[in-house]
């Protein structure tokens, strides 16, 4: 219905707005949220050098050959259980003074300039992840974009307990989509979303206007199937090396391990599915 002004005339409705909604890792960023603070927290004495170590691999791994849907479970309740006991305020004032350091390096250009142009736009800019909101929103400030939705951790008497409350992630996403479009009057099929990973898929189903960000195999097929946009983001290039030995405090034996397994991890990705086919 339209309404009608001081002189009786009728007056359109507002026009509805148009968002955009921007995976985090691989997308924005050229790395792992989730793991990226690991020498960070190591140094602050909440996780072990070995552990660091661990969550640097799987960095590394994830960088490489991305996560299967499994994985992010899996990855998920890793984390969830090793911040237990961890006093939310610490963790936040961790990320927020090493930001600058870990993270924004990582930020595409590319990805950077699409967020302004969206904004310049009028476009509602929305950052939707699957890491947790207290590593989200530090890049969500630096990058000033309208909104974050991401996974939500319980937090009892200033501690982390452990508990998921929300894991944003697949159709999850997707609902969050639709709850913010109906919030704040966005028109969907005019709206935008940008994803790299496969389990993406139904967020950029979405919207009238999806876009393949560095996408993985599964994203990829289905991209140009059903004829979405691909981009390719490459500055700066990927941050997935593996840490020395002095600088995690294990021997070198250890870390040189650690990058053999990841490189084998890099050789597998990069066999097509014919040659296991062949192989077995």
């Amino acid at each position: 219905m339209t309404k009608e002004d001081q002189t009786g005339s009728p007056t359109p409705p507002p026009a509805p707005r148009v968002a955009a909604f921007f995976d985090l890792d691989k997308t924005i960023i050229a790395t792992s949220s989730a793991f990226a603070f690991g020498k960070k927290f190591m140094n602050s004495g909440l996780i072990t050098p070995a552990e660091a170590l661990q969550m640097s691999v799987n960095k590394a791994s994830y960088m490489m050959v991305g996560q299967t849907s499994d994985q992010m479970d899996s990855t998920r309740d890793q984390l969830s259980a090793m911040v237990a006991g961890w006093d939310e305020q610490e963790v936040a004032d961790i990320v927020s003074e090493t930001m600058h350091q870990v993270v924004t390096p990582a930020i595409y250009a590319e990805a950077r300039e699409l967020i302004d142009f969206h904004k310049a736009a009028g476009h509602m800019v929305v950052i939707i992840s699957a890491s947790a909101s207290t590593l989200v929103r530090p890049i969500a400030e630096e990058l000033g974009v309208d909104a974050v939705v991401a996974t939500e951790l319980e937090v009892k008497d200033g501690r982390f307990t452990g508990e998921i409350l929300f894991f944003c992630k697949g159709p999850a996403k997707a609902q969050r989509m639709t709850d913010i479009a109906e919030r704040h009057g966005i028109d969907l099929d005019q709206s935008f979303a940008y994803s790299d990973s496969g389990t993406d898929i139904p967020m950029l189903e979405l919207v009238g206007n999806p876009v393949a960000v560095n996408a993985d195999r599964s994203m990829k097929k289905h991209a140009t199937e059903h004829g979405w946009e691909t981009r390719t983001f490459k500055n700066p290039e990927p941050l997935f090396s593996i840490p020395n030995a002095k600088e995690i405090g294990l021997g070198a034996s250890v870390v040189a391990g650690a990058a053999a397994i990841v490189g084998a991890a890099l050789w597998i990705s990069k066999r097509p599915a014919s040659f296991w086919v062949r192989s077995s």
